[in-house]
């Protein structure tokens, strides 16, 4: 178990990246108006056409001003998704990670990228903390990984905030080290979800099951 400064540490070096993309970069959700966006990120809505795509595949920063030095502001969505939608949302971006994240994790695997991966695997035993035990740019890949998934099926603002809730209750089932009889792969069909058990046999042997929650990658 970590010290509360070490784990006061991680939290800070988890959270800064993270936080620095937030405060300084427009969101753009589906179903959001260009203009709408330009306003939470501080433009003139003259020029918005020039400085503003509405795709989340380009970028844009917040227009920064004495009197809006960050960006704090979110344009939403008016209406809510259906429960149908907010279903497939999350079914269909869970399945876009887990594909995206087999190959990120197979290629952190080779031999040229093996020490970014080597402290996720740097542990006597499987266990929750491993969680979060990961190098800057596994954790970075991880969430944009994570947040193209939502991104790129055009998913709600309530679907985003409850991907995270099962993102990460999946994220410490699989490296929790126990193989619980109400694990979400015991949930799901029979050969479906890898689960924590399959998980722990790849933090063992290290060459096979690498995709996060499902077996379809890796029994291909």
């Amino acid at each position: 178990m970590q010290r509360p400064k070490h784990r006061l540490i991680e939290g800070l070096t988890y959270i800064f990246p993270l936080l620095l993309l937030d405060l300084t970069l427009i969101k753009k959700y589906a179903s959001v108006s260009v203009h709408e966006m330009a306003l939470s990120g501080n433009y003139d809505l003259s020029s918005v056409t020039k400085t503003i795509h509405g795709t989340f595949l380009a970028p844009t920063l917040h227009n920064f001003t004495l009197s809006s030095p960050l960006q704090t502001r979110r344009a939403l969505p008016i209406e809510p998704p259906t429960s149908r939608e907010l279903a497939l949302q999350l079914i269909s971006s869970l399945f876009v990670y887990d594909t995206l994240f087999f190959f990120f994790h197979l290629t952190l695997h080779h031999p040229k990228f093996a020490s970014i991966h080597s402290q996720h695997h740097n542990h006597r035993e499987i266990n929750p903390q491993i969680t979060n035990q990961l190098d800057i740019v596994e954790r970075l890949g991880l969430v944009l990984l994570a947040n193209f998934s939502l991104n790129i099926i055009g998913s709600h603002v309530l679907t985003r905030t409850m991907f995270v809730l099962i993102f990460v209750w999946l994220l410490v089932d699989i490296h929790s080290g126990m193989d619980l009889p109400w694990g979400y792969d015991k949930i799901l069909p029979e050969g479906w979800a890898s689960g924590s058990k399959r998980h722990s046999l790849h933090h063992r042997v290290g060459n096979r099951y690498y995709a996060p929650f499902f077996n379809w990658w890796d029994d291909a």
